[in-house]
């Protein structure tokens, strides 16, 4: 019985609350706009140079699946951005943040997809697919809410997932061997933080790597 519990406490440690500023698109209003923030929320931290994210290029697809470039202004801590049309709508976008080095580890790619899903957040047309290299979709039936993480549009499993709850809570958990988080129950607003290492070397911009990190985020809002 001991070495069961032991096994379980270790795999709960294991996975932990994601630490550290990630890009995020938060819809406003009733969907016309949005504001794209870098922060550990899904409030804009303006303690922190929002224009780190200013190489983001995001994209609007319409209700009708076509896409089309969108441009923002910057804010006090966010970018702000206008969203035309109606009906479901995804916004999304890549970052690319350079290599970076921490310490004495390996210098490693990073690279941010952020993505926010206006209209209904299960809705098939909210799947960006294999042109980010990481994605979360949201799923399930409202109420029960659980998150498929997809890289480069395949299931990802193992991956460590952050989801941010409607009641300002976070929870830690990993994906499935079919790439879903487990079901999360309430109404409101969600956002969620995947990731992947992999350990690839590399040269970007004229610095070598021996890794890649790439961080995936959603908001979107499940309704009754």
């Amino acid at each position: 019985m001991f070495r069961m519990c032991s096994g379980l406490m270790l795999a709960i440690l294991t996975v932990s609350v994601a630490q550290g500023h990630f890009p995020f698109i938060v819809p406003e209003g009733k969907g016309e706009t949005a504001k794209v923030i870098f922060s550990d929320d899904l409030k804009p931290d303006t303690a922190v140079n929002i224009e780190k994210i200013a190489n983001t290029k995001l994209v609007l697809r319409d209700a009708g699946g076509k896409e089309s470039a969108l441009e923002w202004k910057k804010g006090e801590g966010f970018y702000a951005v206008n969203v035309p049309g109606s009906g479901n709508r995804v916004v999304y976008g890549v970052t690319d943040y350079g290599v970076l080095q921490k310490g004495e580890g390996k210098p490693f790619k990073l690279t941010y997809c952020p993505k926010a899903v206006l209209g209904s957040a299960t809705a098939i047309e909210a799947t960006v697919g294999g042109k980010l290299e990481l994605e979360v979709v949201a799923s399930g039936t409202p109420g029960k809410t659980k998150f498929l993480v997809l890289a480069e549009g395949k299931p990802l499993p193992e991956s460590e997932v952050t989801v941010m709850l409607p009641d300002s809570g976070k929870k830690a958990v990993k994906t499935d061997k079919e790439g879903y988080t487990p079901e999360f129950e309430g109404y409101g607003r969600f956002g969620v933080v995947a990731k992947r290492i992999e350990v690839k070397t590399g040269e970007h911009a004229g610095k070598k790597f021996d890794e890649v990190r790439t961080y995936a985020t959603l908001v979107c809002d499940i309704e009754k």
